[in-house]
């Protein structure tokens, strides 16, 4: 029986893959135990134990960015973390740990490393974060979302994805889709979302839009997110909702999508075979754009900065692209010929390849 430790959390982005591969290790070995690594604070601590999986806790200890007393304190509370899960890692009998990044995964892999178990590492975004360029270092057992990511050892593996997004057939649920969101039949339709909280500078363009994009013969399926202000649109053809917990369908309804550029979300399109125009989000390293930039290159979506998506763009570049039913088509085939379905079997092999104590396959990119 094999003892799983998957680390991760704070984000979707994290949590969302670690919660796939969990659900595909449980379904491949039922007598395995799996337990997660997070913190109290994260979206895994309610996301873990609702998908029916232990959380191990630790304390949340970003990375200071500047000099002063969390900076002085951090190698200390460190170290504290560190001890913390080698604890775990020793009581539960731990085989191999598994992280996505964030701030729990730095601590697993030195703790994993100091008690001479394997460790693998997956990365999410095409620019990685600090916790797994730090553990790279030290295994050869780094998956990859995206082709060109730097990292020593990395191969790309493609994202972990939600089993209703990995078997989703568009088409044959696509009377369900619109069904279910009130939508017209017999309208092509725009999906938007900018997440679970919104995105303001999408809403607010699509909402001055609305009316050309509904008059070049679509319609909108608008998920504005909880945080947002709209006023509900006085358009028939522009459909409001402010939150979608079934996105497998708003997938489905969709023709095309506005859509930030986050990992999770460029690989559930991608691997559909859904075109789409990226709207990165403009603040952090600047990964959302990386994260699209292999789709855009393949020529199965677009991609305009954040400043840039405005009224006038909308009536310049979407609108003409709304009214070209082939340049989307083509959008689509080569999206899907660009996406990886099968991300959470290829790293459920990487982590057996560090279980039996293998050398990485030859599809390493670096």
């Amino acid at each position: 029986m094999t003892r799983y430790l998957l680390a991760g959390g704070g984000t979707a982005g994290h949590v969302n893959p670690l919660l796939a591969v969990a659900d595909y290790l449980r379904d491949n070995e039922p007598e395995a135990e799996i337990m997660a690594l997070g913190t109290a604070q994260g979206l895994e601590a309610r996301l873990v134990p609702e998908r029916g999986y232990e959380l191990l806790v630790v304390d949340r200890l970003p990375f200071p960015r500047r000099i002063g007393g969390p900076a002085v304190r951090f190698p200390e509370n460190f170290r504290k973390v560190v001890s913390t899960v080698e604890g775990f890692i020793s009581s539960r009998n731990i085989d191999v740990v598994v992280g996505f990044g964030g701030y729990v995964s730095a601590p697993a892999y030195i703790a994993a490393r100091r008690a001479g178990i394997p460790f693998v590492i997956h990365e999410a975004n095409a620019r990685p974060g600090l916790a797994n360029r730090l553990g790279s270092r030290f295994t050869p057992f780094v998956g990859v979302t995206f082709p060109g990511t730097k990292l020593p050892h990395a191969r790309v593996v493609g994202m972990p994805l939600r089993r209703e997004i990995e078997s989703l057939d568009r088409r044959v649920r696509r009377k369900q889709a619109r069904e279910f969101f009130g939508l017209d039949p017999t309208r092509m339709t725009l999906l938007v979302t900018g997440g679970s909280l919104g995105a303001a500078r999408i809403n607010e363009t699509i909402a001055a839009s609305a009316a050309e994009i509904v008059g070049a013969g679509w319609q909108i399926l608008h998920i504005t997110g909880e945080g947002s202000g709209l006023a509900d649109s006085e358009l028939d053809a522009h459909h409001m909702i402010r939150y979608c917990d079934r996105m497998e369908l708003a997938f489905s309804a969709a023709d095309l999508a506005v859509a930030r550029a986050g990992s999770v979300t460029v690989s559930e399109v991608t691997a559909i075979g859904l075109p789409a125009v990226y709207v990165p989000l403009a603040i952090g390293n600047g990964e959302q754009k990386l994260n699209a930039r292999g789709v855009v290159q393949a020529g199965g979506a677009r991609l305009v900065n954040n400043a840039d998506f405005t009224p006038q763009w909308v009536r310049s570049q979407l609108v003409p692209l709304l009214q070209d039913r082939a340049a989307i088509a083509g959008m689509a085939a080569r999206a899907a010929a660009f996406g990886v379905r099968n991300g959470t079997e290829q790293t459920a092999a990487l982590i057996r390849d560090a279980l039996r104590g293998s050398s990485p396959s030859s599809s390493e990119v670096n």
